[in-house]
């Protein structure tokens, strides 16, 4: 059969008489409908199973990712563990030097020794109002000492060696002249600076002051800060 004679035949047939309609015809029409019916099976069942199939795929990646990291931090625990520990003792070391409250007037004698073994004759030291931070409060001291270079620097390093942390800001040196310099070597210098020292809050100083956020705003506190003290 020639392609115009099965053209010829289709436009000939009877829609309302299939029963006479060519066997090939037949055979044609029920492939092309096992077509419709496969496609749409196609599209009813198997494209939302691989879409599922996709997304479970993607959760497992998510989920390796998570347990990959997970897995090394787990490897890493000891490590945090241990530098923990470490930082602890750091900590611990660095609050030992820290003097308590009534330990701190033994603390500015030491500074004011420290001067007197540094040649340096004092105009001024001046205890100002002390600071409080979280745990430990600033306890600054405006001083006016006059000497010669070599014997501030001498001073500067007894300071950085004493066995409690102080440290010394603001410093302004010049030459020493106006009222008070009378007497003084030919060559003197005025230093005014700001040594600071700082001590520790006590649970009830700590309990009592206000607890403040990252944001600048009152927090709550839940408890005290327990320390060890030497």
């Amino acid at each position: 059969m020639t392609l115009a004679q099965a053209y010829a035949e289709l436009q000939s047939l009877d829609a309302k008489n299939p029963g006479a309609w060519p066997r090939w015809v037949h055979v044609a029409a029920s492939v092309l409908a096992f077509l419709l019916l496969l496609g749409l099976g196609i599209w009813t069942l198997v494209v939302p199973e691989y879409d599922s199939l996709q997304a479970a795929e993607g959760r497992e990646t998510t989920l390796r990712g998570e347990f990959e990291n997970k897995q090394k931090k787990v490897a890493a625990l000891d490590a945090y563990k241990a530098q923990l520990d470490t930082m602890e003792r750091d900590f611990g070391a660095m609050l030992r030097q820290l003097p308590s409250k009534t330990e701190v007037e033994n603390l500015l004698n030491d500074i004011s020794q420290t001067r007197v073994a540094s040649s340096l004759e004092e105009e001024l030291f001046q205890p100002l109002a002390e600071i409080p931070r979280e745990f430990y409060a600033e306890v600054p001291n405006r001083i006016v000492v006059t000497g010669s270079y070599h014997e501030m620097g001498a001073f500067a390093g007894g300071v950085a060696a004493l066995p409690r942390i102080v440290t010394i800001d603001e410093v302004e040196i010049r030459p020493a002249t106006g009222q008070g310099s009378q007497g003084l070597p030919r060559g003197s210098l005025r230093m005014s600076a700001l040594a600071k020292t700082y001590r520790y809050l006590d649970d009830s100083e700590i309990a009592a002051q206000p607890a403040v956020g990252a944001d600048g705003k009152p927090v709550r506190r839940s408890a005290s800060r327990s320390r060890g003290r030497p």
